[in-house]
């Protein structure tokens, strides 16, 4: 397994697990804030940028399709990261809102939400401690 592979499953599992577990352990304070921010156009362009960035640099650094499922699960997340950055850039506020909040249920389905991000965290953590990197 490339190394790459093996450090990008560790700290988006890491991160993936830390994020769900804060996430339920206060409902009403993340939907609060998630709500906040999706509404608030400045920090939603920093939001934005940082996302991404983020995604750009996993798939600059890592786009591989072969090789299993864990190089292609992290490969996606870049993808996803990087299409979410680029939703925070130009949607309006408003047009945010609508589609987190109203068309993908945000506070409706938040355990829906945060069981599928530890998932895929106790999936990439498990994988990529389990793998030896070359």
């Amino acid at each position: 397994m490339p190394s790459r592979t093996v450090f990008l499953s560790r700290l988006l599992g890491l991160y993936c697990i830390l994020a769900a577990l804060s996430m339920v352990r206060d409902k009403s304070t993340t939907v609060q804030t998630v709500t906040a921010l999706l509404h608030d156009a400045p920090a939603m362009f920093i939001v934005g940028i940082l996302t991404l960035v983020a995604g750009l640099a996993m798939i600059l650094g890592h786009n591989i399709w072969s090789g299993g499922a864990l190089p292609v699960v992290v490969t996606l997340i870049g993808w996803i990261s990087l299409i979410k950055g680029l939703f925070f850039l130009f949607l309006s506020p408003e047009g945010e809102a609508r589609f987190f909040l109203g068309t993908l249920h945000y506070e409706r389905l938040f355990y829906m939400y945060a069981g599928i991000a530890l998932i895929f965290g106790v999936y990439l953590t498990y994988a990529g401690f389990r793998s030896s990197s070359r």
